[in-house]
């Protein structure tokens, strides 16, 4: 295993592993990347995938973990060409169904991707599938930053995918992207969060939901994990963030 994948779940039966993939040519910009995958039992679920400029180095990392014929479903965010521009290869590569939200399923044909058969959309108010003896469970997390947007946790691992919600703008170098000291990492989350989220009265709402769970570790599509302490400072300040329409005065 190399420093761009990490397991951050594995009881035997139940696997949850974090991978770090970047487009290399625009390494300089210093937007991480990260892809997940969740197996049970033989079975795979890919989350955010990415573009397709990462598809090859992905496929060949998730084989490692799971059958490739043995990806059952795989999961967008949203719509963004970070999150789903390589739908068209992994429809080719696997037989998994595509789930997303209803709001982004006639977007995908300008990705290449045709077979809109395959495509489980997600009503506004979220849904969940079971997936062995447990389940998944897509959270709301509209205009945060997608109008059509969903998070994802899985209640074995007790693992939130948060997707745009607690990215960071980091270089980060290591096998292991965690959250070290969240009040320096604070530096790192504000730019993109107080631009992206869409308001305080939604991040208010994403969290309400997520404080519902049992939570162990909330994992962004951007930069690092949250864990332990880091997870709760890491709620307590996005309820509190002003964001978006709250500096409208300051855009128009």
């Amino acid at each position: 295993m190399d420093n761009k994948e990490k397991i951050l779940y594995d009881d035997g039966v139940h696997k949850y592993v974090m991978f770090s993939f970047d487009d290399e040519s625009h390494e300089d910009s210093f937007l991480s990347v990260n892809q997940y995958l969740i197996v049970q039992n033989g079975s795979g679920v890919l989350i955010d995938p990415g573009s397709g400029a990462i598809f090859d180095e992905l496929y060949d990392a998730v084989s490692r973990h799971v059958e490739i014929e043995n990806i059952k479903f795989i999961f967008f965010s949203h719509q963004d060409p970070d999150v789903s521009g390589s739908i068209t290869q992994w429809s080719i590569s696997t037989s998994a169904k595509f789930i997303m939200s209803g709001l982004w399923v006639r977007f995908m044909s300008h990705y290449g991707f045709m077979d809109m058969d395959r495509i489980m959309s997600l009503p506004d108010h979220g849904a969940k599938l079971n997936f062995g003896k447990e389940y998944l469970k897509f959270i709301p997390a509209h205009f945060l930053h997608s109008p059509g947007n969903f998070s994802l946790y899985d209640s074995r691992s007790k693992i939130v995918f948060s997707g745009d919600i607690g990215a960071a703008i980091v270089n980060s170098e290591g096998s292991y992207k965690q959250v070290k000291d969240f009040e320096e990492h604070v530096q790192f989350l504000h730019g993109f969060h107080k631009r992206y989220m869409g308001s305080n009265k939604l991040c208010r709402a994403w969290v309400k939901e997520i404080e519902k769970l049992d939570v162990e570790m909330i994992a962004p599509q951007h930069g690092l994990v949250f864990e332990k302490e880091n997870k709760t400072l890491f709620l307590e300040w996005f309820r509190e963030l002003q964001c978006g329409s709250d500096y409208m005065d300051e855009l128009y």
